[in-house]
Parts: structure tokens; sequence; C-alpha cells
């Protein structure tokens, strides 16, 4: 599906592939014992390995292969039972080697695909090219002296999947509709936490712009990119600057580029290389990695439902709206909280209470779902006593805020504050005859023709009530008398 930028020269269309870099979910780095926990003091992480030390060799960390398998699973991408480590050969001032071990020509992981619904509900479908293991570099820090840079090696060595897509992306929403899918299986698989402001999930994206049916124009490439937004900004400023560019006349150079999100702008880093710039060769210290079917099939048994497995089950049993069930699948703890909630019970009842109430009040607090004092047994319970009529939709919703400053079941709220409803026939005919016998002359008005009094009398009698009364029955009950 093409989608056109206008230019001075007419249409242009949008090219977008996306390389993105996960951290793997793990206690170790990818070839050494070190830890891989996010924020310790500068290199307080960092083994003789690490550090590049003479004699040291690495060994891969199987835990980090059976992660980048477990996603390839995740993305319906073949899985490489032969692959291969290489050396990347352009010079890392914050890898002490002066190396980064990658893969080139034998992947881990090969082609798959992600399936991303747009905000018009259409459906796109992206190509993954490849999944490959690589260990991280380090990071070096220009602001702590006046003429030194440091050197912090903590993530040296830290292990890597590099996810690179086709490029089948063709506007900034699409885009940031894959990186939150991706982010999404990611976090439900556990193999990386997708935490972009810490940098465990970054993404670095290749613009370029063409003609419609021309060939592919050169892209740019925009580096480490770590919010959807800075995505979805980066890209805009880039495909309007290179369609001026070369509407000017300009061409457009094969460049690698930075994102100052400051300013919203893209600017020049360095030129961008080749595959053949780095000298790729397989690592003589790693033998080939190699596994079998039954490992393969040890890790897809134990793998969770995915998202659009849970959406379509809500969707076509449960009968929820597209858009209510993408609220309730973006983080699996939200999905697991819901089936929790609903099971046995009206399932689009639980889905409005929980996307508008709970996470209101949970949004209100500053809190996330796991802390929330209303549990999902507990909002199944309000459920309940609102489906069986116990209580009123109002009367549900003093209810709930009850039970989210107290943390106490709804059924005990209730009890406490007398606030079950009536729905004895008789009790509510009672206070109808009373609200009618104080507004004669409105009846007489509404029996006249203007029966827009219907809802004044409707009131009167939940405001004798206290609320309590079973609204369904005071229309019911009301219209009969009024109608004598």
């Amino acid at each position: 599906m093409s989608i056109l930028v206008s230019g001075r020269t007419g249409d242009w269309e949008i090219v977008i592939g996306m390389e993105v870099h996960a951290q793997v979910v793990s206690n170790s780095k990818l070839f050494s014992g070190s830890s891989a926990v996010f924020g310790a003091s500068p290199n307080n992480h960092v083994s003789l390995v690490d550090a590049a030390m003479p004699g040291m060799l690495p060994v891969i960390n199987g835990q980090c292969v059976k992660q980048a398998v477990l996603t390839g699973l995740g993305l319906n991408a073949k899985i490489n039972k032969f692959s291969v480590f290489d050396r990347k050969n352009y010079f890392y001032a914050d890898l002490p080697q002066g190396y980064q071990i990658s893969q080139f020509k034998h992947p881990i992981v090969g082609e798959g695909e992600v399936q991303i619904e747009l905000s018009d509900g259409n459906i796109h479908k992206v190509g993954i090219e490849r999944l490959h293991l690589e260990q991280d570099a380090g990071k070096s820090l220009h602001d702590q002296h006046p003429s030194k840079s440091y050197i912090d090696l903590n993530r040296s060595g830290v292990a890597l999947m590099e996810i690179v897509s086709k490029p089948e992306m063709h506007s900034a929403e699409q885009a940031a509709a894959y990186i939150k899918k991706l982010r999404s299986i990611l976090r439900y698989l556990g193999t990386c936490d997708g935490n972009m402001e810490e940098g465990s999930l970054r993404a670095d994206v290749n613009v370029s712009v063409r003609k419609p049916g021309e060939a592919l124009g050169t892209r740019t490439e925009t580096k480490n990119l770590n919010s959807v937004r800075f995505i979805m900004q980066a890209i805009e400023f880039e495909v309007h600057r290179q369609i001026e560019l070369i509407e000017d006349g300009g061409e457009v150079i094969q460049e690698t580029r930075l994102f100052d999100t400051a300013t919203g702008m893209t600017r020049t880093m360095r030129g961008k290389e080749d595959a053949h710039d780095y000298r790729y060769f397989p690592d003589p210290d790693l033998l080939p990695l190699t596994f079998d079917d039954a490992f393969i099939e040890e890790l897809k048994d134990g793998m969770p439902e995915l998202p659009d497995e849970i959406k379509n089950r809500m969707v076509n049993e449960y009968g929820l709206s597209s858009y209510d069930a993408n609220v309730l699948i973006e983080e699996r703890e939200t999905a697991l909280f819901y089936e929790l909630a609903s099971d046995g019970r009206d399932r689009k009842i639980t889905a409005n209470w929980m996307s508008v109430e709970l996470f209101g009040a949970l949004n209100k607090a500053g809190i996330e779902l796991a802390q929330s004092p209303v549990k999902p047994k507990q909002l199944g319970g309000l459920v309940d006593l609102i489906s069986d009529g116990s209580i009123s939709g109002k009367i549900a919703k003093e209810v709930f805020s009850a039970m989210f400053e107290t943390g106490k079941d709804a059924k005990v709220i209730v009890e406490e504050r007398g606030l079950k409803q009536v729905s004895d026939e008789s009790a509510i005919i009672s206070m109808i005859d009373e609200v009618l016998a104080a507004n004669l002359d409105k009846v007489d008005e509404y029996r006249g023709g203007k029966e827009k009094l219907f809802g004044f009398f409707v009131g009167q009698v939940m405001k004798a009530s206290k609320g309590q009364a079973n609204p369904g029955m005071v229309n019911q009950l009301l219209k009969q008398k009024l109608d004598i």
C-alpha cells in the first residue's frame, strides 16, 4: 500500500526500514559471566573477557541463544540451526578488543513477519529480514572532563538481538506501529524488557524517498532512537529534508545521521558504511553454533500466548471491539489481569470498567497496574454486582472509588454503606406513588403531551431512593403508572 507525500514537483513515496537493537534478558553478558544488570556504577560489571585482556576467550551464553530463538519463533521467522559469529572490524573506542563480535552471512534467525494495525483499522505486514546476536559496545562520556572522554564498559559485551526489517514501511505512523508491536512481542516473550529510556530497546531508522514506480532512492540511517515519538519526528524531518534537497537539484548522500531531540532535526554523523567496509570474517575463537529440532520444539512448546492470539479471542469470542482489545493486550500483565477479572462474567462490562475506571484511577494516582489496590477478582466482584442488579452503574462508581481507596471487596463496601440496589417492585411502586402525588400538576402536563417530563419523574424517584432503586424497574413501572 503506497502512501504518497506531496512535494513541489509532485508526489513522493517514502520507504522505511528499521534495525532494532533489543537487549536480551539475561543475568550475564553474551560472552562472559559479568552482570548485565542496568544501573551499576561505571565499570563495575567488567570481567577480564570484557576488558579484552590477553588470553581471555569468549564463551557463548546459552540463555542468550535460547532467547534469540524464542524471539524468532515469536516473529514467525525461520530458525537457522547453523549460525556463525563474525568479527566486525570497525573501530569501537568503547569496545576494548577494537572490534565487535556479531553475525553476518549466517544469522541465528532468518526471514519472518510482523503484523501491525493502523489507526484506520487497516492491517499492514512488515517483513523481517533477519535477527542476529551481537555484543553491545560500552559508553563514551564526553561531559565529565573539559578535555578528556571517559569510558564506561558496563554495557560492553551485553547481548543484543539486532532485528532487521525489510524496507516495507511507508509512513511515520507505520514505523511507530511496528516498533510498538515489536516491543509488545518481546515483552510478552520475556526476551527483552523493552525499556527504551534505559537503552535496552533502540532503533536505527533507514529512510529514502522516490517517485512512485522508480527504483529505491539513496537512504540515510538515523542512529539510536530511543522513543516512539523521536522515531516519528526523525522520519518526518528526514523525509521532508530529502524531498527538498532533491527538488532543489541536490543529491541525498548515503550517510549515518543523529537526531537532535531539542530541535527535532537530524544532522550528519559520518558516511554510511556498507557490509564490505566492516571486513567481516568468522571469529576464530568461537565455533559455529548448532542445535537440533528438539531444541526448537522445546522452546516452541513453552511459548506464551502472543498479542495477536489474545486479541483474536477477545474480539471473536468475547465480543470486544478491536479498539478495546488493543488497549487490553498492549502489555501482557494487562491482558492477564483482564482474563482473570472477566472469567465467568460479562466480558464487555469488565473491559469497560478496566479501560475507563481502573486505568483512570491508576493514572490519577500515578501507579502501575501491578500496584493497583483493586485486584482482578475484586474488579470481577464489582461487575457481578452490576450484572445481577445489586447495584446501579452510578452506585458502582461510588463503590469502585471506595475499593480503590481501601482495597476492600465491592460486596463488603455495599453492605457497610447500605448501597444495595432496591429491586423490590412494591417498594419502588410506593416511591413512584409518592412522587406522582407530590407533582400532580406535572402529571397532568405529561399526560397532556409534554412527554419530556418523564425524565423529571425518573430523577425524583431515584432521588427518593437515594440512587438505590433499580433504574430499569423505575422506568418500566413509572411508564405504566403515567400511561394509565
